[in-house]
């Protein structure tokens, strides 16, 4: 097992990708006006590409269209201490092609936003990275909790 100089494990590309299957929501990193900005969005991993789905006229998809960003999903226990965190980097790509809209359309991706959400945003994860701590890590060098009785 890799660790990064924080004591962190590294995860492999592989391991990265099967995270990422299982996480419901992500943050999408783009900019808006020459600004960073991060939206949590839904998201479904088709392959290695991540398939976001949003509102044509979004601030999403303008200011995505052939824009490098960077994704992450993460899933943590306060209680445990332990967790994960992935991040993509890639180009992203507004979908226009109608064969491609249909194959995506039969995605099981659905959206948690109200309204209408029929446009597509592909980001293909060129760069891919992710860490996570377990309990036998997490603990190291831990503060004791007080108890409470």
């Amino acid at each position: 097992m890799e660790l990064d100089s924080s004591g962190l494990q590294v995860l492999s590309r592989e391991e990265c990708f099967n995270l990422l299957s299982f996480a419901p929501i992500g943050r999408i990193v783009f900019t808006d006006r020459a600004l960073p900005a991060v939206q949590p969005v839904n998201f479904y991993l088709d392959g290695q590409s991540i398939v976001i789905r949003t509102a044509i006229g979004s601030k999403l998809a303008a200011a995505t269209r052939r824009a490098v960003v960077a994704f992450e999903a993460d899933k943590f226990d306060p209680e445990l201490r332990t967790g994960w965190s992935v991040t993509a980097v890639g180009q992203a790509r507004a979908v226009t092609d109608p064969i491609e809209i249909d194959r995506l359309a039969a995605l099981p991706l659905t959206t948690w936003a109200p309204g209408s959400r029929d446009h597509y945003i592909v980001v293909e994860a060129e760069q891919i990275s992710g860490r996570r701590i377990s309990e036998t890590h997490s603990n190291a060098g831990a503060i004791p909790q007080p108890t409470r009785g």
